[in-house]
């Protein structure tokens, strides 16, 4: 069995697979203040919980976008699963062409994102990831990698309009049955879920248009992607594990 990792600004996704398949899957919040022992105990407590042992472990496998956090998790891998991790980055054979001005910008997660798409749903493939920030890519018929779009997460959004102004209240992220709200609370999740249902659709436009193909398919991930898919036509497919799988694939490619 093999142990991946993907460490996000806010969360690490964590997963055992068994080949292709999927044992278990964890999530657990990102947390640079932590040492190698904290996290060491939650992830041996997790094992423990699922009824999975350590020592069955024989590889690892990480994609992480939060630098001064690696060490850390390095250490951890070391004491509790006495292994050595591979990192996801420049160097490794993942299939697909990066056509990046300069490749080494390219966020690994966006990298095992692009892996995962062209894998389960061919070319060509638009991704979106719905994380802290939420990155599209598109990848061509070719299997090239052209690039993409970054924009605010939903979870920042909220935030900026929340401490940026001195009334606005906080407000959860519910989606309302309405666009049009009577209450200040409804206004905000109206505005900023619908507003970014239309930001995914214009976008998602747009780059079909830029790609010049004739049927792409759209896929996404990440924490609001199901919330997303529900009101968006734009998106295809949901695929909550797609950052996870393609951490497996570029596993699978360089070490087995």
């Amino acid at each position: 069995m093999i142990l991946i990792l993907d460490i996000g600004n806010t969360n690490i996704k964590t997963a055992v697979f068994e080949g292709s398949a999927l044992i278990k899957s964890w999530r657990i919040s990102t947390n640079t203040s932590y040492t190698s022992d904290e996290y060491g105990i939650l992830m041996t407590n997790m094992f423990r919980h699922a009824g999975l042992a350590t020592e069955a472990i024989s590889g690892i496998m990480i994609s992480s976008v939060v630098p001064s956090i690696n060490f850390t998790i390095e250490h951890m891998c070391h004491d509790y699963f006495k292994l050595e991790p591979h990192f996801v980055g420049p160097g490794l054979k993942t299939g697909i062409n990066i056509l990046y001005e300069n490749p080494k910008e390219l966020g690994s997660d966006r990298i095992c994102n692009a892996v995962a798409a062209y894998a389960l749903y061919g070319a060509p493939t638009i991704f979106i990831d719905f994380g802290t920030a939420t990155s599209f890519g598109a990848i061509a018929g070719n299997g090239n990698f052209l690039g993409g779009c970054i924009l605010t997460g939903v979870r920042l959004a909220r935030e900026a309009v929340v401490s940026g102004t001195s009334k606005l209240p906080h407000f959860e992220l519910n989606l309302p049955d309405k666009v049009i709200g009577r209450t200040t609370i409804i206004n905000l999740q109206s505005g900023l879920l619908y507003g970014y249902v239309g930001q995914v659709s214009y976008l998602v436009e747009r780059m079909k248009q830029e790609m010049g193909e004739s049927k792409v398919t759209v896929v996404a991930t990440g924490g609001f992607a199901s919330a997303i898919a529900e009101q968006s036509e734009a998106i295809e497919h949901v695929e909550p594990l797609l950052t996870l799988k393609g951490v497996r694939m570029i596993y699978e490619k360089n070490y087995v």
